[in-house]
């Protein structure tokens, strides 16, 4: 019973309204190889990242544990259509750590799904289940950034079965 593989993984994003014109996206990652955090101040209305910060706590692999400070390179990105490929062009190469990059991916998608709660908060509540399936199934096919993004609308979901990610990016 020596040899059985034993795996844990936490991963949290919150965004968090600091001002009227600033919000704040905190990634963090805790598992069995990695502890990290990221966090990405934003200004509005225009989504620019004006500050980046990350730190490293325990990693088995030394490009994360050196990768932190690649982050302040997106400083000025803004947040929005092809922002994926800015960061992985800016960090994504040099940083050699797949996950740091992620976790700032998570910290922007947090930002843009902070827009949708009150979408979330004012959409009817379907009685019939059929109904209420297919309203959500609805939701992620127009926003594709919620899909996966909770357990309600995670692959195997019955809210978003049959959806294809492919036909729907």
């Amino acid at each position: 019973m020596d040899n059985i593989l034993s795996f844990l993984r936490n991963r949290c994003t919150s965004v968090e309204e600091i001002d009227e014109h600033t919000l704040k996206s905190t990634c963090r990652l805790q598992d069995t190889l990695m502890d990290a955090v990221v966090e990405i101040t934003v200004r509005l209305p225009d989504l620019e990242i004006t500050d980046v910060k990350g730190e490293v706590y325990q990693s088995c692999r030394k490009e994360c544990r050196e990768s932190a400070d690649y982050l302040r390179k997106i400083t000025g990105v803004r947040i929005g259509p092809g922002m994926l490929k800015i960061i992985k062009g800016l960090i994504g190469e040099i940083s050699g750590c797949k996950q740091l990059v992620f976790m700032v991916e998570e910290c922007c998608h947090g930002v843009i799904l902070s827009f949708t709660k009150e979408s979330l908060v004012d959409a009817p509540r379907p009685r019939d289940i059929e109904e209420a399936k297919e309203f959500y199934a609805e939701m992620v096919r127009e926003n594709v950034r919620l899909y996966n993004r909770c357990a309600a609308f995670a692959p195997g979901s019955s809210l978003v079965e049959g959806f294809d990610l492919q036909e729907n990016s």
